[in-house]
């Protein structure tokens, strides 16, 4: 089978990213995007982003999760600490984030290292969690392989019954990670593919160094 997407173009045209339009702490700039994505009807699920990491077989592997918080520090979710990305991330903390807002035409990229966050954060945010998402973390054995639809099914309902009476605990294979980023750069699409690019970079002082990538 084959599919020509040759001719599938678009023009982007909405913004542009100036240096002078842009604070030293790329912290504020990306709040501001994902705040101004969040607020938008065109946007759903602003706080979506790729997570890209090298997995045990030595490939890279990408996945859509969800982003939870983020600070000064940096950029936090939650996964199960057993999954592939969990195991990847136990191997090489070193990881890449990505956010694509389509209707703003803008891209952040960010690499960083991931690090388990204490306990009671994690702790913190599970208790939030409504009581299906809750006993999904027990029931999945995430990323291993099942037999069956029904399978997971009988997990589920398996830990119903074990919770039915009682609060539901953190299962201790099931927390947060945050990343601490070293790099982030933010693109804006522009007319005939000139894009803006501008890429932060902590240095060892600990401040953040600003340039601009040709697209």
């Amino acid at each position: 089978m084959e599919k020509d997407l040759s001719n599938h173009r678009v023009s982007y045209d909405k913004d542009a990213l100036l240096e002078e339009n842009t604070p030293e702490n790329p912290i504020e700039l990306f709040r501001d995007w994902f705040l101004a994505a969040d607020a938008s009807d065109a946007q759903h699920e602003a706080n979506a982003m790729n997570i890209a990491t090298i997995g045990l077989d030595g490939f890279p592997k990408n996945r859509m999760v969800l982003l939870k918080k983020f600070t000064w520090e940096g950029f936090i979710f939650y996964t199960n600490y057993t999954s592939e990305k969990g195991k990847a991330i136990a191997e090489n903390p070193n990881i890449c984030l990505s956010f694509f807002w389509n209707s703003f035409e803008r891209q952040i990229i960010i690499k960083g290292v991931a690090e388990k966050l204490p306990k009671n954060l994690s702790d913190g945010y599970f208790e939030s969690r409504p009581d299906g998402s809750k006993l999904g973390a027990w029931a999945s054995d995430q990323s291993e392989v099942v037999g069956s639809r029904e399978e997971l099914d009988t997990s589920l309902a398996n830990y119903e019954d074990k919770f039915r009476d009682s609060d539901i605990p953190r299962p201790t294979h099931w927390g947060g990670y945050l990343v601490k980023p070293i790099s982030i750069e933010f693109w804006q699409g522009r007319p005939n593919r000139m894009h803006d690019r501008i890429r932060y970079t902590l240095t060892d002082d600990l401040n953040w160094k600003k340039v601009r990538l040709a697209p």
